[in-house]
Protein backbone atom coordinates (compact mmCIF):
# COMPACT_ATOMS: atom_id res chain seq x y z
CA UNK A 1 0.00 0.00 0.00
CA UNK A 2 1.47 3.31 -0.90
CA UNK A 3 0.42 7.05 0.29
CA UNK A 4 -1.67 7.30 -2.65
CA UNK A 5 -3.90 4.60 -1.35
CA UNK A 6 -4.51 6.57 1.96
CA UNK A 7 -4.58 9.78 -0.29
CA UNK A 8 -7.61 7.62 -1.87
CA UNK A 9 -9.33 6.91 1.66
CA UNK A 10 -8.48 10.84 2.53
CA UNK A 11 -10.73 11.55 0.00
CA UNK A 12 -14.03 10.30 1.11
CA UNK A 13 -13.38 11.29 4.34
CA UNK A 14 -17.11 13.49 3.82
CA UNK A 15 -19.13 10.57 2.80
CA UNK A 16 -22.03 9.79 4.53
CA UNK A 17 -21.63 6.78 6.69
CA UNK A 18 -17.88 6.26 5.54
CA UNK A 19 -17.74 3.07 7.62
CA UNK A 20 -20.30 1.12 6.24
CA UNK A 21 -19.52 1.79 2.86
CA UNK A 22 -16.10 0.66 3.87
CA UNK A 23 -17.40 -2.65 5.15
CA UNK A 24 -20.00 -3.19 2.37
CA UNK A 25 -17.27 -2.81 -0.18
CA UNK A 26 -15.30 -5.63 1.06
CA UNK A 27 -17.93 -7.88 1.74
CA UNK A 28 -19.29 -6.56 5.10
CA UNK A 29 -16.02 -7.97 6.40
CA UNK A 30 -13.71 -6.22 9.06
CA UNK A 31 -16.30 -4.74 11.21
CA UNK A 32 -14.99 -4.48 14.72
CA UNK A 33 -17.67 -5.41 17.48
CA UNK A 34 -20.04 -2.79 17.86
CA UNK A 35 -19.03 -1.39 21.74
CA UNK A 36 -16.31 -0.29 20.19
CA UNK A 37 -16.76 3.04 19.35
CA UNK A 38 -15.79 6.98 19.05
CA UNK A 39 -15.53 7.98 23.02
CA UNK A 40 -17.05 11.74 22.06
CA UNK A 41 -18.30 13.53 18.76
CA UNK A 42 -15.29 14.25 16.71
CA UNK A 43 -13.65 14.07 13.21
CA UNK A 44 -13.75 10.28 11.55
CA UNK A 45 -10.49 8.43 11.94
CA UNK A 46 -8.83 7.24 8.37
CA UNK A 47 -5.12 5.94 8.59
CA UNK A 48 -2.49 3.31 8.59
CA UNK A 49 -2.90 0.89 11.89
CA UNK A 50 0.28 1.12 14.22
CA UNK A 51 -0.74 -1.67 17.01
CA UNK A 52 0.15 -2.95 20.39
CA UNK A 53 -0.92 -5.64 22.74
CA UNK A 54 -1.03 -5.51 26.01
CA UNK A 55 -0.79 -8.46 28.91
CA UNK A 56 -4.20 -9.11 30.25
CA UNK A 57 -4.31 -8.44 34.32
CA UNK A 58 -1.00 -6.36 34.33
CA UNK A 59 -2.44 -3.43 32.00
CA UNK A 60 -0.36 -0.70 31.38
CA UNK A 61 -0.27 2.17 29.26
CA UNK A 62 1.44 2.09 25.85
CA UNK A 63 3.74 4.26 25.61
CA UNK A 64 6.05 3.08 22.95
CA UNK A 65 3.78 3.44 20.29
CA UNK A 66 5.03 7.29 20.64
CA UNK A 67 8.78 5.64 18.92
CA UNK A 68 6.41 4.06 16.35
CA UNK A 69 3.84 6.65 15.57
CA UNK A 70 3.99 9.06 12.05
CA UNK A 71 1.84 10.87 10.07
CA UNK A 72 -1.09 8.98 8.86
CA UNK A 73 -1.46 6.52 11.71
CA UNK A 74 -3.85 5.43 14.21
CA UNK A 75 -2.74 3.32 17.09
CA UNK A 76 -4.90 -0.02 17.32
CA UNK A 77 -4.52 -1.03 21.14
CA UNK A 78 -5.29 -4.56 22.00
CA UNK A 79 -6.58 -4.17 25.65
CA UNK A 80 -7.90 -7.34 25.98
CA UNK A 81 -11.60 -5.97 25.84
CA UNK A 82 -11.31 -4.54 29.40
CA UNK A 83 -13.68 -1.83 30.58
CA UNK A 84 -12.61 -0.76 34.09
CA UNK A 85 -9.13 0.42 33.49
CA UNK A 86 -8.53 3.12 31.35
CA UNK A 87 -5.49 2.73 28.69
CA UNK A 88 -5.32 6.14 27.02
CA UNK A 89 -5.54 9.53 28.70
CA UNK A 90 -5.72 13.63 27.35
CA UNK A 91 -2.19 13.95 27.54
CA UNK A 92 -1.42 10.83 25.55
CA UNK A 93 -3.56 12.17 22.92
CA UNK A 94 -1.56 15.14 22.72
CA UNK A 95 1.64 13.56 22.40
CA UNK A 96 0.04 11.41 19.88
CA UNK A 97 -1.24 14.26 18.12
CA UNK A 98 1.91 16.15 18.18
CA UNK A 99 3.55 13.23 16.57
CA UNK A 100 1.41 12.65 13.75
CA UNK A 101 -1.05 9.86 14.71
CA UNK A 102 -4.79 10.85 13.43
CA UNK A 103 -6.48 8.66 16.14
CA UNK A 104 -6.40 5.82 18.50
CA UNK A 105 -8.87 2.69 18.42
CA UNK A 106 -8.87 0.44 21.56
CA UNK A 107 -10.43 -2.44 22.70
CA UNK A 108 -10.25 -1.32 26.25
CA UNK A 109 -10.98 1.68 27.49
CA UNK A 110 -9.75 5.61 27.45
CA UNK A 111 -10.79 8.51 30.16
CA UNK A 112 -9.64 12.15 29.73
CA UNK A 113 -12.45 12.10 26.64
CA UNK A 114 -12.58 15.80 27.28
CA UNK A 115 -9.21 16.78 26.69
CA UNK A 116 -8.92 14.72 23.43
CA UNK A 117 -12.12 16.29 22.76
CA UNK A 118 -10.56 19.97 23.32
CA UNK A 119 -8.04 19.03 21.16
CA UNK A 120 -9.83 17.22 18.43
CA UNK A 121 -8.06 13.86 18.97
CA UNK A 122 -10.54 11.14 17.86
CA UNK A 123 -10.26 7.80 20.49
CA UNK A 124 -12.67 4.75 19.83
CA UNK A 125 -12.80 2.44 22.71
CA UNK A 126 -14.66 0.10 24.30
CA UNK A 127 -15.74 2.34 27.41
CA UNK A 128 -14.71 4.99 29.07
CA UNK A 129 -13.75 4.86 32.87
CA UNK A 130 -11.62 7.14 35.69
CA UNK A 131 -9.58 4.50 36.75
CA UNK A 132 -5.88 4.58 35.04
CA UNK A 133 -3.37 2.10 34.60
CA UNK A 134 -0.43 1.21 37.25
CA UNK A 135 2.01 2.48 34.90
CA UNK A 136 1.71 5.92 36.69
CA UNK A 137 2.75 4.42 40.10
CA UNK A 138 4.71 1.39 39.09
CA UNK A 139 6.42 3.29 36.34
CA UNK A 140 6.74 -0.27 34.31
CA UNK A 141 5.83 0.04 30.73
CA UNK A 142 7.95 -2.90 29.08
CA UNK A 143 5.55 -5.43 28.84
CA UNK A 144 4.03 -4.53 25.75
CA UNK A 145 4.02 -5.93 22.29
CA UNK A 146 4.63 -3.20 19.18
CA UNK A 147 4.02 -3.84 15.90
CA UNK A 148 2.09 -7.46 16.19
CA UNK A 149 -0.56 -8.68 14.60
CA UNK A 150 -3.62 -7.62 17.46
CA UNK A 151 -7.31 -9.28 17.97
CA UNK A 152 -9.55 -5.58 18.10
CA UNK A 153 -13.13 -5.96 18.51
CA UNK A 154 -13.03 -9.92 16.96
CA UNK A 155 -10.69 -8.26 13.93
CA UNK A 156 -7.36 -9.35 13.55
CA UNK A 157 -5.25 -6.18 12.60
CA UNK A 158 -1.92 -5.97 11.34
CA UNK A 159 0.78 -3.27 11.20
CA UNK A 160 -0.27 -1.43 8.25
CA UNK A 161 -4.06 -1.66 7.81
CA UNK A 162 -6.18 0.59 6.66
CA UNK A 163 -8.23 2.10 9.83
CA UNK A 164 -11.56 3.75 9.41
CA UNK A 165 -13.78 5.12 12.18
CA UNK A 166 -16.76 7.17 12.54
CA UNK A 167 -19.93 7.11 14.48
CA UNK A 168 -21.07 4.43 13.55
CA UNK A 169 -18.28 2.13 14.38
CA UNK A 170 -15.14 1.18 13.07
CA UNK A 171 -13.78 -1.08 10.16
CA UNK A 172 -10.59 -2.58 8.85
CA UNK A 173 -9.19 -3.17 5.66
CA UNK A 174 -6.44 -5.62 5.27
CA UNK A 175 -3.42 -3.83 3.39
CA UNK A 176 -3.48 -6.46 0.39
CA UNK A 177 -6.93 -5.28 -0.34
CA UNK A 178 -6.69 -1.45 0.08
CA UNK A 179 -6.88 -0.53 -3.27
CA UNK A 180 -9.78 -2.69 -4.58
CA UNK A 181 -11.69 -1.68 -1.81
CA UNK A 182 -11.33 2.04 -1.89
CA UNK A 183 -11.76 2.06 -5.42
CA UNK A 184 -15.55 -0.05 -4.66
CA UNK A 185 -15.72 2.54 -1.88
CA UNK A 186 -15.73 4.90 -3.85
CA UNK A 187 -18.08 3.70 -6.76
CA UNK A 188 -20.54 2.97 -3.75
CA UNK A 189 -20.68 6.48 -2.40
CA UNK A 190 -20.74 8.19 -5.63
CA UNK A 191 -23.80 6.01 -6.59
CA UNK A 192 -25.52 6.56 -3.15
CA UNK A 193 -25.26 10.04 -3.27
CA UNK A 194 -27.00 10.15 -7.07
CA UNK A 195 -29.49 7.87 -5.22
CA UNK A 196 -30.13 10.89 -2.81
CA UNK A 197 -30.20 13.46 -5.29
CA UNK A 198 -33.22 11.01 -7.22
CA UNK A 199 -35.14 10.51 -4.15
CA UNK A 200 -35.10 14.27 -3.80
CA UNK A 201 -36.78 14.88 -7.70
CA UNK A 202 -39.20 12.42 -6.13
CA UNK A 203 -37.86 9.14 -7.57
CA UNK A 204 -40.10 5.87 -6.16
CA UNK A 205 -38.51 3.11 -5.11
CA UNK A 206 -39.02 1.04 -8.02
CA UNK A 207 -36.96 3.63 -10.22
CA UNK A 208 -34.39 3.20 -7.65
CA UNK A 209 -33.84 -0.18 -7.70
CA UNK A 210 -34.04 -0.23 -12.14
CA UNK A 211 -31.75 2.93 -11.73
CA UNK A 212 -29.19 1.80 -9.10
CA UNK A 213 -29.95 -1.83 -7.80
CA UNK A 214 -30.01 -1.26 -4.19
CA UNK A 215 -31.19 1.10 -1.67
Amino acid sequence: MTDSTLAAFDALADTLSLSAVVADSQGRTGVMDPEIKPAFAGPKIIGRAVTAKLSGGDLQDPLGLLDIIGPGSVAVVDAGGDRETAVFGGLMGSLFQLGGARGVVIDGACRDTDENRLIGFPVASRSVTVRGTHTMFSGRKDDVLYQVPVSCGGVIVHPGDIVVADELGVVVVPQADADSVVALAKEQAEREEATRARIREGASFEQLLIEFGRI
